[in-house]
Parts: C-alpha cells; structure tokens; sequence
C-alpha cells in the first residue's frame, strides 16, 4: 500500500506521522534542520525558500507554543502566514472540515499546518486533497488526538542527536502519562526508525498503553528501575485535558512515585539529558532543581524546534 505522506517518487508530500517513514527521509529533515541552525544554536537564520507560499496554521485545539514556532519557521523561511482560530469561527457555525479546506484552498493555500483534537483529522485532509485533485497543497500534522505528533518528535530526536552525536548505542526513557500522549508514541517511532537499541517506557500501569512491547518498548512500573544507566530521560506532561475518570491518586502521589527529582536523576548516566515537551508542570513531573540544572536541554529543544520545522516546511515545498 502506499504511504500516503509519500508521492509516487517516494518523496515527502506530506508529514502526518513518522510511523512508516524510511530513516533516509528521518535523516534528511534532521540534515536539513541542521543547515537553519546558526553556530551558536541560539539563532535561526532567515531564507527566502518559501516565499511567496502561504501557509495556514489550522488550530482546531489550542496550543500556544506550537502554533506560535510554527508561525516563527514560516516567517524565517520568508512564507506568508495566516493564523486562523477555528475553534471560534466556521466549526462553530456548523460547516464541516472538509469544506472549510475546500474554501482555504480556494484562497490559493500551498500548505496547511493542522492540530485537532481528533485522531486521523490531518489524514483525512489529506485524503480529500488528493481526491480532490489538490496535490500542490502540502499537510503537517501539528497534533492530532492521542494519535502522533510528528515534529515533536522529529525536534526529539534532532536534540537527542545533537547532544549524543549518534543513536546506536543509546538506551532511552519515556517517563509519565505514555497512554495520553501522542508525543510517546512520536518519539518511540522516531528512536526505533533511527536505530535506538533500547526504549524504556516508564510509568504507573493505568498511564500504560498496551501495545509498547510490539513497538519494542521495554516497560517499568518503578522509576528507580527505569532510569538506571540511561543516556536520555524524556518527561511526559501529564494530560489532565485527556484523562477521563481516576487514574491517578493526585499530582502529589505521582511526584511521589514518577517525578524526576536530582536523586533520581542521579540514577542514569552522568551525562544524561533530561528533556520535555513543554509546558512543563513543576512538582508533579519534574522537580525544579532538574528542570533549570545543568543537564536540563528543555529550552534548547525549543529553538531547534524552529529550524525542525523550518526543515519539514521547505522539503514539502519542494526545496
């Protein structure tokens, strides 16, 4: 069957999922990524790659930080963006998905960067615009359900790359609310694709989805097991938004057993990193003293998270 992120030259058309795609395509984002980052990684530079494209940024579900790098990336690649709430316009009126595309299409979109609450919306868009004979319109999947989050993922393993240079020998963490988040299942694909050797999922065993041992995930319940002689610790919001009912007995109790505290921490390697997809929830999955410590790469993950991006945006639009 043919992946539908793919054209028929096997080239990226579309970035739904990193679930299917080939490490070369894995690998050219994270090289291409690599070329927007200035020396001092604290800057990315400005292109003309995309001018004179539009890009719409589709929010269906909130999302601050997201929205606001993808708006940053497009900027910087010199794109024309258009910041459309919806959740307060057309989907409140009643029109439907398809037809809000059909309508942003007609405005002469090249590419539509999607978040929606639902698993499959970003697929489905895709779908109509291939049915629709509108091949030259790029998607992203910003965000969908608990299902991917692909340039999350894809910043992940660009941060983890830059810091460990090579993904062969490492053994990663995935620490907290695994069952919610579909930045877990981002990023198993994205190490598993890359050739990580060992995953680890840690968490209590209602945040526990129960497919990890056919991704070739190692599970554990107890933390201080988890972590020991890890290279990279990646921590987990908890997702309060997409619990439904009692997992958990309070925040307190799930610091208590699962927060990243400097003891913990001193269980993995020492020159472990300790990353997060942000916003971080202090005291109840990582302690202060962690979150702002030397070993902390949050904020850098961040600025990379633009030229990740940036990276994604170009190669759809065919640079």
């Amino acid at each position: 069957m043919l992946n539908p992120q793919l054209n028929k030259n096997g080239e990226l058309k579309h970035l739904l999922t990193i679930e299917g795609l080939p490490t070369s395509i894995v690998t050219h984002i994270l090289d291409t990524a690599s070329s927007f980052v200035s020396v001092s990684d604290r800057d990315v530079k400005k292109v003309p790659l995309m001018r004179g494209k539009s890009v719409f940024n589709l929010f269906f579900e909130n999302s601050t930080r997201t929205r606001t790098t993808f708006e940053i990336a497009s900027k910087r690649l010199s794109a024309d963006v258009i910041n459309l709430n919806i959740s307060a316009s057309s989907a409140s009126k009643g029109e439907s998905l398809l037809d809000t595309i059909d309508n942003l299409s007609a405005m002469y979109a090249d590419m539509f960067v999607v978040r929606h609450a639902q698993s499959g919306a970003p697929y489905l868009i895709a779908k109509h615009l291939t049915e629709t004979r509108q091949d030259h319109v790029h998607v992203v999947n910003a965000g969908d359900g608990r299902h991917a989050h692909p340039t999350q993922g894809l910043l992940d393993m660009y941060t983890i790359r830059h810091y460990k240079k090579d993904f062969s020998n490492l053994t990663v963490a995935i620490v907290g609310d695994i069952l919610h988040s579909r930045v877990a299942r981002s990023d198993i694909h994205g190490l598993t694709t890359l050739g990580v050797p060992e995953v680890r999922a840690i968490a209590p065993r209602t945040l526990l989805p129960g497919c990890l041992e056919q991704m070739g995930v190692r599970v554990f319940t107890d933390m201080n097991e988890g972590l020991k002689g890890v290279d990279v610790i990646i921590m987990l919001r908890l997702q309060n938004e997409r619990m439904n009912g009692a997992l958990l007995p309070s925040a307190q109790a799930f610091f208590k057993s699962y927060g990243l505290t400097p003891e913990r921490l001193a269980l993995a390697k020492p020159d472990a990193i300790v990353m997060h997809p942000g916003p971080i929830n202090r005291g109840v999955e990582i302690d202060s003293a962690v979150a702002d410590g030397s070993q902390a790469v949050i904020l850098p993950q961040v600025t990379f998270g633009i030229a990740v991006r940036m990276a994604v945006m170009s190669i759809l639009a065919g640079n």
